[in-house]
Parts: C-alpha cells; structure tokens; sequence
C-alpha cells in the first residue's frame, strides 16, 4: 500500500472503479444485493445495512441495474418485515430463512433501511416505491419509539444490537443515535411529501435529538452541564474521566454503567457528514485522527482505537463476545482493522468539506486496499486490512468494499452521499 507514480495513480484510480462497479453488478440479484456473492452462506443473503449501504452507493451512478437492484433490496426488506416492524438483519430468499438477529436484534438494520428508502425516492422519484413503502415505515417508526424505553429521545442499542456485532459496547451508542438522527429526517421529508405540510411533533423531535448528541456525547474539561444532558451525576462522572477524549472526539457510547471512550471512527465520521459537529468539533476530530490514528497520513480507517489486547481489562468480555469464533484479535475485525467501507463515508465527508487533496490520497488506499490479492486472486476486495500487518482479512469480494470505493469516486466528483441534511435544523425552536 505504498506511494505511487502519476501515471499508476491516475490508473488505480479508474480500474478501481471499473472493478468494484464489476462487483457490484456480481452481488445484485433478483431479490436485491448480497453482502458478498462468495461462497460464504451467510453473506449470500440480503443484509439490510450492507443493502442499504450498497444501494446507496449504486444511487451515485448512471446504472440503471444497480439502481433497480437497490430497489428490490428494500423491497425484500420490506417483504420480510417482522410483527412488530422490525425490519431483518438479513435474508436467505431462497430457503425464506430470515434473521432479525443473533443474541440480540440489529436495531441499525432499522435505521439504514428508512434511510436508504427515502434516498432511494429522492434519487429517483418512484412514487409508487414510496406508496408501497409508507406502512413499512410507520411501523418502524413505532417500533424505533419503543426501543426508545424511557420515551427520552435517545434509542437503547443491547450489547451485538449495531454493526460492530462482535464488540464491546451498548447502551446510548453514539453511531446509532446518528443514523436514528438522518432517519427521523428521512421520515420527516417523507410526511411532508405525503401530506403538503411539515408534522411539527416529528420536526421537534429531530431538532431535540441533535441537541442530545451534542449535549451528551462531546466532552469539554469543565464548565456547566448542558441543559440536555440525559443523567447528570454520569455525566460529571464521565466528564472526570474523560482525559484522553474531551475536547478531541466523540464519545462512542454511555450506559448505566459508565461511558465509553474509544475512539468510534464510524461515529465520529458521520457525526460530520450529518452536520451533527460544527467546525470546532469537526477541526478537533480531524486533528485527533492525523496525529494519533494516520500518523503517517498512509492509512485506511479503523474501526475502534485503541485497540484491546491480552493485557486490557476490556480484554476477557472482548473475547467472550462472538458468535462462531472469535475474530476480535489485536488489529483485527472491530478491534482496530483498517475498512474500506468505512473509509469511503471518510472520503464522503472529506470531500463534502472540500478537502480534495486529502479525500483523493484516502480514496487511493481504498483502492488499493481493494486490489489486494486473497487466494491467489487480485482485486479480493477484503472485508478489512490488518490494521499492524497490512495484510487483507476476513471476507472476500465484500460488497461494501466496493461501495466504499464508488462512494469516495462520486463524493470527489461533487455528488452528496446524503441527500437529506440537516441544516434548517439549527433555526428549528424546542
């Protein structure tokens, strides 16, 4: 993964859309997109947030199969909707095996799938798809209030309840606080759709959850407590021991417990994308990130730093938590390996800010990390990289890789990867 001439850089470039493009086309099926189109049975399903997530990136192109293969994923999704409105974690069409989950339900599948829908809409204008849609989400929209519990603003993620499945974190986890944020949005642009006026309880109720991502999860050495604080006495608690994050990223995570202070890069990326950090906040991440995560400016992005090794009190719960077998080895997995996917919304929000130079040198190592060998084949298009070897990891032909790499390319060019921002928001009273 190391530098390149002009001449093999423009090249990177082009073939590294050209083939993840390629791959995408491999995941589309009749019944929406697969995680992987690899062997592997449980990534040859319809995921929702790998669906989503790819389907959002195919609305970037002009490719009319992909774009209609976005469509089929949420229509599956929808097709397989649970009593309660839970929408799957991931389906088997072919055997109609559904999964909602593993030890706990995937609450983010909830919240990618009424994002994509309403971006799917906004891209396209498929009236007939937002028809079809609209119980679908009202249901959600229900279920996404239970699991709110306290009826406080903020939703309750069980432990293996989001994306990073088999790691150490739950409770008010800040990356699902985000999307439930872009979510509530989405419904938002939807109702005014459906009825000509703007619903005012739903408006108030997106404005107020910002504020509780701002209030609770971004940490200053002293002062007042914010007005929106959730508990107090856990948040001075928190504040006290917040040395190393305060002032510098989000915080991923509080419970009843305590908080968490790893660094969430997904998080904090989207905190920026969403318009969640003001430049203050966002010029403090960015600084975080280049002096103590990309040191050498030559990196792809990992998951959670610091990483959890042996030695950590956090260590036994970490290897305690899997499913199959344990993947959360040291620059491994959740635990500090290096992702393309994720590393695209970090060229997305790049570009978005109009860091061209930077958002291209990160694009660059998407696709070569993208291009690396596995089995004997390049362009293996690895779930992630070993964060301390370099050495591609876990899945192969992952589809989300590739959508990483068409997310950056279409963000360079000027294309918003959200379509729905947040940005009347900061005159909206409580």
């Amino acid at each position: 993964m190391g530098k390149t001439n002009t001449t093999e850089d423009n090249d990177i470039f082009t073939t590294g859309y050209d083939k993840a493009i390629e791959l995408l086309h491999q995941c589309s099926m009749e019944d929406g997109f697969l995680a992987s189109p690899t062997d592997n049975a449980n990534y040859r399903r319809v995921w929702s947030r790998d669906g989503a997530i790819i389907g959002m990136a195919a609305l970037l192109t002009d490719d009319e199969e992909l774009i209609t293969s976005t469509r089929q994923t949420l229509k599956t999704l929808i097709k397989y909707q649970g009593p309660h409105g839970e929408i799957p974690s991931n389906v088997d069409t072919i055997s109609d095996r559904i999964s909602y989950g593993g030890m706990a339900g995937r609450v983010d599948a909830n919240l990618w799938f009424i994002i994509a829908c309403g971006e799917y809409w906004l891209a396209t204008g498929d009236g007939d798809f937002l028809e079809e849609a609209i119980p679908a989400l009202e249901k959600v929209r229900f279920l996404l209030g239970a699991w709110e519990f306290n009826n406080r603003g903020l939703l309750y993620i069980p432990e293996t309840g989001d994306w990073a499945d088999e790691y150490i974190h739950s409770g008010y986890v800040l990356f699902d606080q985000l999307l439930y944020l872009q979510a509530l949005r989405t419904l938002c642009m939807v109702r005014k759709e459906l009825h000509d006026s703007e619903d005012h309880n739903l408006r108030e109720k997106t404005t107020r959850l910002k504020h509780l991502i701002r209030a609770n999860y971004w940490f200053i050495n002293s002062g007042q407590v914010p007005d929106d604080v959730y508990h107090e006495i856990l948040y001075k608690k928190g504040r006290k021991a917040a040395t190393k994050c305060a002032r510098h990223y989000w915080v991923p995570f509080f419970s009843p417990h305590g908080y968490g202070y790893r660094f969430d890069a997904f998080a904090n990326i989207l905190s920026s994308l969403l318009d969640v950090a003001d430049d203050e906040r966002r010029q403090a991440v960015e600084k975080y990130i280049r002096d103590e995560i990309m040191t050498d400016g030559e990196q792809l992005m990992p998951a959670f730093t610091p990483v959890i090794k042996p030695v950590d009190k956090d260590w036994d719960d970490l290897h305690m938590t899997f499913s199959y077998t344990f993947k959360n080895k040291p620059y491994e997995y959740h635990n500090g390996g290096l992702w393309p996917m994720i590393s695209g919304f970090y060229v997305a929000d790049l570009a978005k800010q109009g860091k061209e130079e930077a958002a291209r040198r990160h694009l660059r190592k998407i696709h070569q990390a993208n291009a690396m060998e596995m089995d004997g084949e390049p362009w293996s298009f690895p779930e992630y990289v070993h964060g301390r070897e370099l050495t591609p990891q876990g899945v192969h032909h992952q589809g989300w890789s590739a959508a990483g790499a068409v997310i950056g390319t279409k963000t360079l060019e000027g294309q918003p990867f959200f379509r729905i921002d947040g940005n009347d928001e900061e005159n909206t009273s409580l």
